[in-house]
């Protein structure tokens, strides 16, 4: 297979099934929430000049954001050719920005306001408050924004799964179309741009090893071999040249131009972040918790915070993630039964149901193939029973693609995320096939589900109906916790109908994220080591070694994140049970779907609020 081998995944079949015309052109509604007369309007007025000023500031300050999102064009056109700055100035200029448009958020009157541009001010100014507390820290990355191609909240610069050398080959590929002369020119000022984030990266880098915040010595590393391994290839093979030569048809004086930006500036960058954190190895330990490092336990706290958008603290999170996965086990131990799987833990059995021939994919390329054209007919699948869940249809424009293999080896099992605004760029479902045995064939449909349709890629379409600030904005216990939502849709539109196995798939999914709830917090607030959380992981799921091995090693790099998926599937289906128990025989399951994406991207508390209204809505209807 090629390095980023892709299956577009819509037809216009597809798009037939579900009624929708011009499908591969999601609408977008960017238009501003109308100032009602009298008083309110003076107010309404300063709310969306704040907004408006907090949009321009996320764009022009993440310029990656624009192009993945398609808007890079008119107002924004100049943002094509560069990408964000990542040296201490410009985190420090981005900091001190967003304070003061966080204190400008503070200062609007929400009670003056119309409710939906006051639901849009309260979600806006949730984000910013959580990010002025995560720019206090004097170390680390601090993302404003998450989107699908940016990085997660880190207390580290770069790690084995963030960082632009992960990032930016990605975005690159996915995000930047070179269709003319221009593109192609603007791309070569982003190859310049990339050697300059690696080198800001890199002044981070030496920086907060003064203060003593130092990658573990199993993700250090992990982290400089992946960039030696990326480093090696000769620089005309690299995937961000071979983009704008053979993508993007580009010969002659370009085709040169981006070889020698790519030998002469990122070459020469990568080789001296690599030596940075080389330079590191004498102060690194085995201490795998953020615990261990300067103001680990206030870092730890606001890293929870942010991923859940909850007050529960880690020991409520430990114990949450322990009761649910003794209720998952409870469901699991009869069908392992009923399949023959009587001896040990569930954990156990289902550790030997991954070790049946029948689930497993063939090794190597064949075996690569075969799981490509297993997610092409999940997906196929799964869109046709779409209408059953929802009465609001998005296109689900969606394109499969394997993680570049030069990364491969910190990167997650897969990842996914909606496409551009304007529909000329899909969404992607990620997937990593550095071992076919990372995946087998009762849990890659429940994967499938998760990542791409009703999941990430599903959802993330219907932001697009909201205002543009909105869209641009992400939360992690929403978006997880839909996702996690989306397996459950799929489980309840029958997919596992005739496929014990598959049940089991999905239910050990679930466990999974409970048991994610366990180990982030047993690491960070609880100093267990990699090992113990490795060895708890397995035991308790039943998970493949291998992948979990991955995983705890992205929890290390990601304090808390990995807590936001359970934690926002569960209030989701509490919110359920609320909607249930008060609309009775009115309730139903695709307008309550409809109104948990329809509202957008927010914070648990104030997706408590939408449901609420939702609920007041239904009940006033005849």
């Amino acid at each position: 297979m090629s390095l980023s081998r892709r299956h577009l995944l819509q037809s216009a079949s597809a798009c037939a099934a579900m009624g929708l015309a011009g499908c591969s052109q999601p609408a977008v509604d960017v238009v501003k929430p109308a100032a009602p007369a009298g008083v309110k309007t003076a107010a309404n007025e300063a709310a969306t000049s704040v907004l408006g000023a907090a949009k321009d500031f996320m764009l022009r300050s993440y310029p990656e954001t624009a192009s993945s999102m398609g808007i890079d064009k008119d107002d924004y056109a100049a943002l094509r050719a560069r990408l964000s700055d990542r040296s201490p100035a410009g985190q420090a200029e981005i900091a001190k920005q967003t304070r003061a448009l966080s204190d400008g958020l503070a200062d609007l009157d929400i009670e003056a306001l119309s409710p939906d541009l006051a639901l849009d001010v309260e979600v806006v100014a949730a984000v910013f408050d959580r990010s002025v507390k995560g720019f206090d820290f004097p170390y680390g990355d601090m993302a404003l924004l998450n989107s699908n191609l940016s990085y997660r909240p880190s207390p580290y610069v770069v790690a084995q799964n963030t960082g632009a050398f992960i990032e930016i080959p990605s975005f690159l590929g996915a995000s930047h179309a070179i269709d003319s002369l221009g593109a192609a020119e603007d791309y070569l000022s982003r190859m310049s741009a990339y050697a300059g984030q690696l080198d800001g990266e890199t002044d981070r880098i030496r920086r907060d090893g003064e203060q003593g915040m130092v990658l573990p010595d199993f993700l250090l590393e992990k982290t400089v071999g992946q960039l030696k391994t990326a480093r090696a290839q000769d620089p005309k093979d690299w995937s961000i040249v071979k983009q704008l030569i053979v993508d993007g048809g580009a010969d002659g004086a370009l085709s040169v131009d981006a070889v020698r930006i790519a030998r002469d500036e990122i070459g020469p960058a990568m080789d001296r972040q690599i030596a940075a954190l080389e330079s590191l190895a004498p102060k690194a330990t085995d201490k795998a918790g953020v615990w261990a490092r300067p103001e680990g336990e206030a870092y730890y706290n606001w890293a929870l915070g942010a991923a859940t958008t909850t007050d529960m603290s880690a020991d409520e999170v430990h114990q949450m993630g322990l009761d649910e996965l003794a209720t998952l086990h409870a469901e699991m131990d009869p069908i392992l039964r009923d399949l023959g799987y009587t001896d040990g833990g569930v954990g156990q059995r289902m550790a030997a149901l991954a070790e049946d021939p029948r689930y497993q994919f063939s090794p190597g390329d064949k075996g690569r193939a075969e799981i490509m054209a297993f997610i092409e007919d999940v997906v196929t699948d799964i869109r046709g029973r779409m209408p059953d869940a929802f009465e609001t249809l998005v296109p689900g424009f969606l394109e499969v693609t394997r993680i570049d293999p030069s990364v491969e080896a910190g990167a997650p099992g897969a990842y996914g995320g909606a496409g551009s605004v304007d529909g000329t760029k899909p969404g992607h479902f990620w997937i990593n096939l550095r071992s076919t045995d990372l995946h087998n064939k009762f849990d890659l449909a429940d994967l499938t589900y998760h990542e791409a349709i009703p999941g990430h890629v599903w959802q993330g379409e219907y932001t697009f109906k909201q205002s543009l600030i909105r869209s641009m904005l992400a939360f992690n216990a929403y978006s997880e916790g839909w996702a996690l939502y989306a397996q459950q849709i799929a489980a309840e539109l029958g997919v596992y109908e005739n496929d014990a196995a598959g049940r089991l798939g999905y239910l050990q999914s679930l466990g999974f994220r409970a048991c994610r709830l366990v180990v982030d917090t047993g690491l960070h607030a609880k100093q267990w080591t990699r090992r113990q959380a490795n060895e708890w992981f397995v035991e308790n799921n039943g998970s493949n070694p291998d992948a979990v091995r991955g995983e705890i090693d992205r929890y290390c790099a990601w304090p808390g994140q990995a807590c936001g998926y359970k934690v926002g599937h569960s209030a989701i289906n509490r919110l359920r049970e609320k909607a249930q128990s008060e609309l009775g025989a009115k309730y139903d399951f695709r307008r309550f779907n409809d109104a948990i994406v329809l509202g957008g991207a927010v914070p648990m508390t104030v997706l408590g609020r939408i449901v609420d209204n939702y609920i007041a809505r239904e009940k006033a209807a005849g």
